[in-house]
């Protein structure tokens, strides 16, 4: 069977593909074509990488669709089918021949070699040379931002333009215009055993159901639209004998079934299906209404922003007893919750059974590090064992820590379907890759979690296991792979010989934090906990002593670039007869990420900075920042000194230390830390943490709570509670530096040589530019050029066309809205409102 199916996932060795009607299934490196196979196996056979390899992710990108063919359907140890397809041209393309080829015609290509002018693309054909001429592929190239060259085993949406030698030679076009005005027609001669998914046709409606409707086309073909590939903005007003354009879904040579799709992302070959926003995904909704049920299938539900969502039956209640039909009338709410996304069908899944609605996990993004969790064992194997979460997440309980004690027969004590309690070492969501421990020791330890290098301050106590034990002392690991050195000398407060023949892999032991060097990831440890680090030397400590009090923290100084380095700068202050030696992180240039990267571009050695603050002086340099916000409020005194001095409902000033999964780590000026937890970031729902901050911005935080014991300070981000009143001032203020910052870094530029720099200093937001159309993108966006921006990459966003007719090498008029010198790109608008407004 042929599918139109669209990449969800791009894994290490296999690509998830939504499929149509909510289904899904994958396609497995081996699958991809000839070519890519025969680098594969060159690999495995010499051990090394062979030119030419690329991985999956550098090919592919999740939105994309793809033609497909059913491999295979097995069915899993949980029941699930498994659903194995091909991308290879060879399978996908098998029933066309070289008589059968005509120009016009849209079909599936795979790169099988870079040539001199173009490339050599597998179709499928036998007999059939392929060939795409750089001239038809540059555009596309171009717009896909992968690099200079297209890669072996790359999937590609062709166009024939040309066919020569009765179809022995053809000539492709992967042009992206040319693509999209592709439409099939009876000229092509298309039959049962070559007609194609993704194909897009000129229908006749047939007739209409409440289910779909029927649909003729290219002459003698028929085919079924079903209800969840109307289009939701025309599903009641079609009608017979309408004509309608229409894209095939999929084709079933044995059964003859064509399935087609009207949605309108469907309808230009080459484009993909709309998104559904990370923050949506698990989110519950308390209304959804429903459109209409039906009782083979299950119910379509509107959500509370407008879009379309569907739940199975078995979704709708909890068992087939419970369910009732009366319940799911059109117009009557329910509360749901979002489980799924299908590209294919533009349509949420949603589940209204209790159990999900108010499961604790639902993705593995739910899940963090140090949770305690509940799971069954589904199997045990010499790796460990694999432990069911919940429905579609799976943890792997390694075999040292299936016990507190090595278990050499671990199936006595444990046996398939045994409710168990696990605590998480590791989570990763984007590799779908969970680590869990069975110990009692780690599950029911009231100490710390160590999760991050930034967290092992001098004097943690924590509970870890060993790793290693060597003759140089013992390695012990941690949560998120946190690990750390227990040297000889600290194992134990009598001497220790051979530490191997103490201390076991898998052990749970108690350790204290030495010393730490987060950037370094290096982290000295010691079981001697009533110990303390051997005191230094005096004269040293002295001489220390005195440096710390030279410059004491919020005191203003002038410096000087000395030399420039990957993450900050080298100064020395000025005015200073010791010439002391100080350091600029780059993330302390500016309260803005963005300003700051840009700053340490254009900053040169010798340049001065006026008013930089100390900020500390307990590392090998001085730290000072430039962040103004930081400055103000050591300035005002809005700020701590000790963890004694903090108070709940506290406003503070600070920046992001650390992003993690399950929150965000800020530091305040004088050391101060404290961590604002996934459900306290932001006013959004969070799904994913590094889509919401990034380590070094300024943020604003409340103190929520305080536990005086472990030391702990539990921060709350979200805007609305972080307001001191007048939130428009406060954001005028915010704009106002950011402007002066800019103007500063123009300043800059202009002391520079180099004509792309002097021309950003001349493009200025309302500045009215003359350009030229270079291409259409995929996303609606045009790029421009013109010899005002030379260098530069010109966007214009779909919104910011407006009306306008957008043709390739067209000269436009356009207004300049942003330059953004860091990537050298620039944002214009051709809208006639803003043409006219400027003054």
């Amino acid at each position: 069977m042929l599918l139109l199916g669209c990449i969800k996932e791009v894994t290490d060795y296999e690509l998830i593909i939504s499929l149509p009607n909510g289904l899904s299934g994958f396609v497995p490196i081996t699958q991809i074509s000839d070519a890519y196979s025969t680098l594969l196996t060159k690999q495995v056979a010499q051990g090394e990488l062979p030119e030419g390899l690329n991985s999956l992710s550098d090919m592919y990108s999740p939105g994309t669709l793809v033609r497909c063919i059913v491999a295979s359907v097995e069915k899993g140890d949980d029941g699930r089918r498994s659903i194995k397809l091909s991308i290879d041209p060879k399978k996908v393309n098998k029933g066309l021949n070289s008589s059968a080829l005509t120009t016009g015609m849209l079909l599936s290509g795979s790169v099988s070699s870079v040539e001199d002018h173009g490339y050599l693309i597998d179709i499928g054909v036998t007999g059939t040379h392929a060939f795409l001429p750089y001239e038809k592929a540059k555009n596309y190239i171009k717009a896909a931002k992968r690099g200079p060259d297209l890669k072996i085993g790359q999937n590609l949406n062709c166009v024939i333009v040309e066919v020569k030698n009765e179809g022995r030679v053809v000539r492709l076009s992967i042009d992206r215009s040319e693509v999209a005005a592709s439409l099939a027609t009876e000229k092509q001669n298309w039959s049962l055993s070559t007609l194609l998914p993704g194909l897009v046709v000129k229908a006749r409606v047939q007739k209409v159901t409440p289910f779909g409707m029927k649909l003729a086309f290219l002459s003698y073909f028929t085919g079924i639209v079903d209800f969840m590939h109307m289009d939701p903005e025309k599903s009641m007003n079609y009608s017979a004998d309408q004509v309608v354009k229409a894209c095939i879904l999929s084709v079933h040579p044995s059964s003859k079934a064509v399935r087609l799709t009207l949605r309108s992302a469907f309808l230009h070959p080459g484009g993909s299906p709309n998104q559904l926003s990370s923050d949506r995904m698990g989110a519950v909704v308390e209304e959804s209404t429903v459109k209409a049920f039906y009782k083979q299938f299950g119910a379509l539900f509107e959500l509370d922003d407008g879009t379309l969502a569907f739940a199975r039956l078995k979704h709708l209640s909890k068992n087939r007893k419970s369910f009732k039909p009366g319940a799911f009338k059109a117009g009557c709410k329910h509360k749901c919750r979002i489980i799924d996304y299908s590209l294919m069908d533009e349509m949420c899944i949603v589940s209204l059974k209790y159990e999900i609605i108010e499961a604790r996990f639902l993705l593995y993004q739910d899940i963090h590090t140090g949770d305690v969790v509940q799971g069954k064992v589904v199997s045990l194997k010499p790796i460990g064992m694999q432990v069911k979460v919940a429905d579609g997440i799976r943890g792997l309980v390694p075999s040292i820590h299936l016990a507190d004690v090595i278990l050499k027969q671990p199936e006595k004590k444990y046996n398939i379907g045994d409710e168990v309690k696990c605590r998480v070492l590791e989570c990763n969501p984007a590799g779908k890759r969970l680590i869990l421990t069975l110990k009692k020791s780690l599950i029911q330890s009231k100490l710390p979690v160590l999760t991050n290098y930034e967290d092992a301050k001098p004097g943690l106590i924590t509970h870890g296991f060993v790793v290693c034990a060597r003759e140089f002392g013992c390695i012990v690991k941690f949560y998120n792979d946190v690990k750390g050195l227990v040297p000889k000398n600290e194992l134990s407060s009598e001497p220790i010989s051979c530490p191997d023949k103490v201390f076991y892999e898998g052990q749970v032991v108690t350790v204290m934090v030495l010393k730490c060097e987060p950037q370094q990831e290096r982290l000295l440890l010691s079981f001697r906990l009533s110990s303390k680090s051997a005191p230094e030397d005096k004269s040293e400590c002295i001489s220390k002593e005195k440096q710390e009090l030279k410059y004491q923290i919020g005191e203003i100084v002038d410096v000087k670039v000395l030399k420039k380095k990957d993450n900050g700068l080298e100064v020395s202050i000025l005015e200073d007869e010791d010439n002391v030696t100080a350091w600029i992180p780059t993330l302390h240039l500016s309260d803005f990420v963005a300003t700051s990267k840009l700053l340490w571009h254009c900053l040169q050695e010798g340049d001065v900075l006026p008013r930089v603050m100390c900020l500390s002086e307990k590392r090998e340099y001085i730290i000072l920042s430039r962040k103004s916000a930081v400055i103000s409020a050591v300035q005002e005194e809005q700020v701590v000194r000790s963890f004694s001095e903090i108070q709940p409902g506290m406003l503070l000033t600070g920046y992001v230390r650390n992003v993690m999964p399950f929150g965000v780590f800020v530091e305040f000026p004088f050391g101060v830390t404290g961590l604002a937890p996934k459900v306290s970031m932001s006013d959004k729902f969070v799904t994913d943490t590094k889509d919401h901050f990034v380590v070094g911005q300024t943020v604003i935080a409340k103190v929520m709570s305080i536990d005086e014991e472990k030391q702990r300070v539990l921060l709350n981000l979200k805007v609305s509670e972080c307001s001191s009143g007048d939130s428009a001032a406060e954001s005028f203020a915010l704009l106002s530096q950011y402007f002066k910052e800019l103007k500063e870094i123009k300043d800059l530029l202009k002391t520079e040589e180099s004509s792309v720099a002097q021309g950003l200093c001349e493009l200025e937001p309302g500045k009215e530019v003359q350009l030229v159309v270079q291409d259409v993108r995929e996303d609606g966006s045009a790029l421009f050029s013109g010899s005002c921006a030379e260098g530069l990459t010109v966007i214009a966003t779909r919104y910011h066309l407006g009306d306008k007719n957008i043709v390739p090498g067209k000269k436009m008029k356009a207004l300049v809205l942003h330059v953004d010198a860091l990537t050298s790109e620039m944002y214009v608008s051709l809208r006639e409102e803003l043409l006219q407004q400027r003054p």
